[in-house]
């Protein structure tokens, strides 16, 4: 029997995470969900049974938003270990930063199993989280951005299919939520928010980019810092998800927004994503929190089992375990950050906080997401 996460919040996981990889020069080389289980088993923070198995999403159930010729070529290259150039042209499978790797179908499906799991547990309230999730940038027919298949999008039509009709998907990562903005881009019934570094790749996100009504974006500017965040959340995103009183909170919180990730300029600590998620804890009857990107193991891993420790109400404490200082000690990262781990990484899940003066910049950003606001959905 599947564990009720209006009594507890439910965390579902997979083993399928733990020996996939992209390859060894990709940046998802990392084991990053993995390390958060491990962590949170290690801390001795895991919910009675354990963690809930992510299912593996039937063809049919991707089709709810993915085009079923795309699937079968996602389910043609894993089978082979290859990719036609048709399809590498057409899908951008092997293509793009997307590469064809030993479970190029089932890990994504796993993802979306998972989040679509979240989805159904949560049909009358409660919370979940789901770390293999939040690939955002998946189009209906290709890959875009490291993700294949697009688990929020599908998360949130399983709501949709429950008669959901006001839902507010929020995204912290470092890179704009593109794939699901535009998915929605013409339903009113799902609100998008995305924060995100200016100037980075996808390269849209623009505070003016408003998707129909239905969205709100916050493109801030390197260097943006745990002060800066605050200053967001509490200027903007409270103020919108209590404007609009969601049923139901979709948060994606990559982990590539803070400071000691490759592929972002932003300077949070995981205090930053772990105040946020400290924020939006009642404010829905239904929360469901995501990973997303991130591609330091240290960080990520620390940083989503602070999430889970967070939405659990257990206080981290200040050093970890002996059993979770072995699963930090044990990861390695090929890239230059990897080679001479500084000492806390090892020792600890909490990173100092990175504090500074709210820079203008980031003020305008807040005043521009509130300006007309659309008009809460009428619920019966």
């Amino acid at each position: 029997m599947l564990p009720d996460p209006r009594l507890a919040p439910v965390l579902i996981g997979s083993e399928i995470y733990r020996r996939s990889s992209y390859g060894p020069k990709h940046p998802l080389a990392i084991p990053r969900v993995s390390t958060a289980l491990d962590l949170i088993a290690a801390m001795g923070w895991l919910p009675a049974g354990g963690w809930v198995p992510a299912p593996l999403a039937t063809p049919d159930q991707l089709a709810r938003f993915h085009h079923p010729d795309y699937i079968a070529a996602l389910q043609r290259a894993e089978a082979t270990q290859q990719v036609d150039p048709a399809d590498k042209a057409r899908f951008h499978i092997g293509a793009h930063g997307n590469p064809v790797y030993r479970e190029v179908f089932s890990r994504p499906a796993t993802s979306a199993g998972g989040c679509m799991l979240a989805a159904r547990l949560t049909a009358r309230g409660g919370v979940v989280h789901c770390p293999g999730g939040g690939t955002h940038h998946g189009r209906p027919d290709r890959a875009s951005g490291f993700c294949y298949l697009n688990d929020p999008v599908l998360g949130l039509l399983t709501w949709l299919d429950q008669g959901l009709r006001n839902i507010l998907y929020i995204d912290i990562d470092a890179h704009h939520g593109d794939g699901v903005q535009d998915a929605f881009h013409d339903d009113s019934r799902v609100f998008t928010l995305s924060l995100h570094e200016a100037a980075r790749w996808p390269f849209t996100g623009a505070a003016t980019d408003r998707a129909g009504g239905h969205a709100r974006n916050l493109p801030v500017p390197a260097g943006f810092h745990d002060s800066e965040m605050l200053w967001l959340l509490h200027q903007a995103i409270l103020p919108i998800v209590r404007h609009l009183r969601p049923q139901a909170i979709m948060l994606q919180a990559g982990a590539d927004a803070l400071e000691e990730d490759p592929l972002s300029r932003l300077a949070l600590s995981n205090n930053a994503h772990w105040g946020v998620v400290r924020a939006l804890m009642g404010e829905a009857p239904r929360l469901i929190v995501l990973g997303g990107g991130g591609y330091n193991p240290w960080s990520v891993g620390r940083c989503w089992a602070g999430i889970w420790a967070t939405l659990s109400g257990i206080e981290i404490p200040n050093r970890v375990t002996p059993e979770a200082e072995r699963v930090l000690r044990d990861l390695t990262f090929h890239r230059a950050a990897g080679r001479n781990p500084p000492e806390n990484w090892f020792t600890t899940l909490r990173d100092p906080p990175r504090r500074g003066v709210v820079r203008a910049e980031v003020q305008r950003v807040a005043a521009a997401a509130l300006r007309d606001l659309p008009a809460p959905a009428v619920v019966a």
